[in-house]
C-alpha cells in the first residue's frame, strides 16, 4: 500500500487529534476513521490495528521532526550553535503541534513494552544526531574529552523530553520555545558559578 496517498496522511493526522483528545485507550478506530472522513474499513487497508496506527503516527511525525532538525543543524557552523538549534527545534516543533505533544509525551508512555521497543527503534536516528553533536564537541575541545557519551546523550534527551512533558502537563500555559536558551546554557555551562 502506497503510504504517500492522501488518505494515509488524513488518517495519521486524525489519529494524532483523536488520541490527544481522548487518550490512546479510549480512541477507537471508528473515532479515528470518522475524524479522517473515511470508512472504518479503509483504516485496515493501511494499518493492521490501533497499535499499528500509534506506531505509524510516531514513525511519520518523528521522521519529519528528525529530518527538519538534522537539516537545520547542517547549516550551523559550530557545535554550540548545533546544540542550541537542536533544543530550539525540539521545543518549537512540539509547541506548534499541541496534539502531537500530548501524544508523544503522555500517550506513548502508557503503551506496552513491545510498543515501546518499536518506539525506541524510531528514536534511534534522533539519538544519533545528539551523539554526533557530543562527539564533535569533544573532538573540537568545546566539550570535555572525558564525557560518557551515553550518559550525556541521556541527559540531553531526558532534559528536553522532561521539559516538554512538564509544559504539556501545565496545559501549555507558558512559551516552551522560550526555554531553549536557558536549557542550552544549563547543558553547556552547568550549575557552577564562574
Amino acid at each position: 500500500m502506497n503510504k504517500n496517498r492522501p488518505k494515509y496522511n488524513q488518517i495519521i493526522e486524525a489519529a494524532v487529534q483523536v488520541i490527544a483528545e481522548n487518550g490512546y485507550h479510549a480512541s477507537q478506530v471508528s473515532k479515528i476513521a470518522k475524524r479522517a472522513g473515511v470508512a472504518d474499513g479503509t483504516i485496515y487497508l493501511y494499518f493492521k490495528n490501533k497499535e499499528d496506527i500509534l506506531v505509524s503516527v510516531f514513525e511519520e511525525k518523528m521522521g519529519q521532526f528528525i529530518e527538519r532538525i538534522a537539516d537545520s543543524i547542517k547549516k550551523r557552523k559550530n557545535v554550540n550553535e548545533k546544540l542550541l538549534t537542536l533544543i530550539e527545534m525540539h521545543f518549537s516543533q512540539l509547541s506548534e503541534d499541541h496534539h502531537l505533544a500530548i501524544v508523544t509525551q503522555l500517550e506513548l508512555r502508557q503503551s506496552n513494552s513491545a510498543l515501546r521497543l518499536q518506539i525506541n527503534e524510531i528514536l534511534k536516528p534522533y539519538l544519533t544526531v545528539i551523539d554526533d553533536i557530543i562527539k564533535e564537541g569533544m573532538n573540537e575541545n568545546v566539550f570535555r574529552d572525558d564525557l560518557n557519551l551515553l550518559l550525556v546523550r541521556q541527559m540531553i534527551f531526558g532534559t528536553l523530553d522532561e521539559t516538554v512533558t512538564n509544559w504539556v502537563m501545565k496545559d501549555h500555559k507558558y512559551d516552551l520555545a522560550e526555554q531553549a536558551s536557558q536549557v542550552h546554557s544549563l547543558l553547556t555551562k552547568g550549575l557552577i558559578a564562574r
